[in-house]
C-alpha cells in the first residue's frame, strides 16, 4: 500500500482503486479504518479513488503526539496528501465525522478545490448540529419494525457516562435505511474498525471555529454536493440543507429510504447522482420530482438539438453524433428515467417518457429545438409532437415504434442474471404498451405538423419497415430515408451516413 510522510513526520497510507479521475476520499467514523467504505458501491467504476488511511487508523502510523488527531490539526495530512500526488486542484469526498474535515480543508485551501463532496456529513465545521429531538424523531421512523422496541429501548439505556465503543453498536440499527442482513454485517467492523482515543480527541477543544469557517468557505468557487439520507438522524435532510447553504455552490440530494451509510442502503442510488456530479460533462435538472442527467456541447446561443436515446441506452450513444453536431449546434443529450445517471423512480412508460421529455424542454427554456429521438425515446419523442409541438422546430426519428400491437405480444421476461445497464421496470412498462398501445397513439399521427423525419435501418433491423413507411405518410410533413445495413442502431453502426442525412434534413 502507498505511503507518504506528511508535516510532523507521521507515515500515512492510502489505497488506490478504480477508474477515471483521482478522488480523494476521507473516511468517517471519525477515525475508522476506510475499510468500512468499500468501494462506495461502486464509485470507482467512475472514478480512481484515493482512500486516505487517517492517522493512526488502518495502515496509518499513530503520530507521536496523540493531539494531532484533532480535526482541524488534519487539514494539513489532506493537504501533504494532495502534494504527494502532484495535484493542482482535487475532487475531495468526506463522509460521516470527516464531512467536518473536508469543509475545513476547503476553507483553507479553496483553490485546492475542484469540487467537494460531503456523505451524511457532521456539521460541526459550520455550527450545523442535530438536537436529541431530531434524532429521536429520525430513529421514530422505524418504529413498524420487530427489531424497534428492543433497540429503542437499548438507545434510551444509554447516557452520558456511556463510552462511545458501547454506545456505537447500540446506535447503529437506526444508521441504516434498513436494519437488514447486508447492514448487519456492514455494522459489525464498527467496534473494532474505529481508534476510540482517536475518534474522542477528533472533536478536542478548539477543533472548530464556525463563525471563521463560514466566513472562509464564501471565497469557495466550487460546486459542493452534500448528500443526504432520507433516514438518516445526523444529519437530518433539513440540516443537511443547513449544511449546503454555508456553501455559495452548494446543493443538497436526499437519496430516498436511506441511513448514514447510503451506498449501503442502494448503491445505485448513491452512485449514479454522485457520478454525475463529479462528471464535468454532465449536469442535472429535476423534472417533476425526478433528478436527469444530461450532457451539453457546441456554442451557447447555437441551434439547439435534443437527442433521446433509446431503452437500454443513454446519453453516451450519441458521444459521436453530438461531437459532430456540436460544431455548429447546441447538443443536449438526456438520460431519460431509469436509465444511465438519472433517478430510477420506477414509474415508466411511453406517456411518462412524453411528458418528461416535455418538462426538460420547459426546464431549459428550449424552443424551436430539433429533437433526434431513437427507438423508445423516437416514441417519446412521436408523442410529444402530437400533443405539445409548440418548442419542437424539427424532429427526427430513427427506428421509432410505429404503435401498432406487437404479433406476437412479447411476454413478461425477468431481468438477465448479469447487471443491466437500466431499471428492468422500463423493459415490462413498455413491452406492455407495445403489445397493446393507447390507440390514439397512432391515430394522432396526422396532427403532427413539423417537418419529420423517420430513418430506417433497412432489412436487418427489426422493426417492420413497411410499419416506418407508412408512419412517414401518415405524418403531415414526414419523409422516410432508409440506411441499408443500419438495423435498429443506425446512428451507432452507420454514423457517418446517420449524420449526412440530418444535415440534409436541415439538421
Amino acid at each position: 500500500m502507498p505511503q507518504f510522510t506528511t508535516h510532523d513526520g507521521t507515515e500515512l497510507s492510502y489505497r488506490i482503486h478504480g477508474d477515471g479521475e483521482p478522488l480523494l476520499v476521507l473516511p468517517g467514523g471519525p477515525m475508522r479504518d476506510p475499510v468500512y467504505l468499500g468501494d462506495l458501491g461502486g464509485l470507482d467504476a467512475h472514478r480512481t479513488l484515493i482512500v486516505l488511511h487517517p492517522r493512526g487508523t488502518g495502515d496509518s502510523a499513530v503520530p507521536a503526539d496523540p493531539a494531532s488527531y484533532r480535526c482541524d490539526r488534519q487539514v494539513a495530512d489532506v493537504e501533504a496528501l494532495r502534494a504527494h500526488l502532484g495535484l493542482e486542484r482535487i475532487d475531495l469526498l468526506g463522509h460521516s465525522g470527516s464531512g467536518n474535515l473536508a469543509t475545513l480543508y476547503a476553507a483553507a485551501h479553496p483553490e485546492r478545490i475542484r469540487s467537494l463532496v460531503l456523505v451524511t456529513p457532521g456539521g460541526r465545521a459550520v455550527g450545523v448540529g442535530v438536537t436529541d429531538e431530531e434524532w429521536d424523531k429520525a430513529a421514530e421512523v422505524f418504529a413498524d419494525q420487530p427489531w424497534y422496541p428492543e433497540a429503542r429501548a437499548a438507545l434510551e439505556a444509554l447516557g452520558p457516562e456511556t463510552p462511545p465503543w458501547e454506545a456505537a453498536p447500540v446506535v447503529m440499527p437506526f444508521a441504516y435505511g434498513r436494519w437488514d442482513e447486508a447492514a448487519r454485517a456492514h455494522a459489525a467492523g464498527v467496534g473494532a474498525e474505529t481508534n476510540w482515543e482517536a475518534a474522542q480527541a477528533f472533536y478536542g477543544d478548539g477543533a472548530f471555529d464556525p463563525e471563521t469557517t463560514r466566513a472562509a468557505l464564501r471565497a469557495l468557487d466550487a460546486p459542493v454536493l452534500v448528500l443526504a439520507g432520507e433516514y438518516d438522524g445526523g444529519p437530518t435532510p433539513a440540516k443537511a440543507a443547513e449544511i449546503a447553504a454555508c456553501f455559495p455552490h452548494g446543493e443538497v440530494v436526499v437519496q430516498p429510504g436511506a441511513g448514514h451509510f447510503p451506498w449501503v442502503d442502494d448503491a445505485g442510488a448513491f452512485v449514479r447522482p454522485v457520478a454525475a456530479f463529479l462528471d464535468p460533462e454532465v449536469r442535472t435538472v429535476t423534472v417533476d420530482g425526478v433528478r436527469l442527467a444530461y450532457r451539453v456541447s457546441g456554442p451557447a446561443g447555437a441551434p439547439p438539438v435534443v437527442l433521446v436515446h433509446g431503452r437500454g441506452e443513454n446519453s453516451t450513444t450519441w458521444t459521436e453524433i453530438a461531437a459532430a453536431l456540436a460544431v455548429d449546434r447546441r447538443v443536449y443529450a438526456l438520460d431519460l428515467r431509469g436509465h444511465g445517471l438519472s433517478d430510477r423512480p420506477g414509474r415508466y412508460g411511453f406517456g411518462v417518457f412524453r411528458d418528461e421529455l416535455a418538462g426538460f424542454l420547459k426546464a431549459l427554456g428550449l424552443t424551436g429545438v430539433t429533437v433526434v429521438g431513437h427507438s423508445m425515446g423516437a416514441g417519446a419523442a412521436c408523442l410529444l409532437a402530437q400533443r405539445e409541438p409548440g418548442p419542437i422546430g424539427r424532429l427526427v426519428l430513427e427506428e421509432p415504434p410505429s404503435f401498432v400491437p406487437l404479433d406476437p405480444p412479447r411476454g413478461p421476461a425477468g431481468p438477465p442474471e448479469e447487471p443491466v445497464a437500466l431499471d428492468w421496470a422500463v423493459v415490462d412498462a413498455t413491452n406492455a404498451e407495445l403489445n397493446a398501445p393507447d390507440p390514439a397513439w397512432r391515430e394522432d399521427l396526422g396532427e403532427i405538423s413539423v417537418p419529420t423525419l423517420i430513418v430506417a435501418g433497412g432489412a436487418s433491423s427489426h422493426v417492420p419497415q413497411d410499419e416506418l413507411a407508412e408512419l412517414a405518410e401518415l405524418v403531415q410533413d414526414g419523409m422516410l430515408w432508409t440506411i441499408k445495413g443500419g438495423g435498429h442502431l443506425v446512428h451507432t453502426r452507420r454514423p457517418v451516413k446517420f449524420l449526412a442525412v440530418l444535415r440534409t434534413f436541415g439538421v
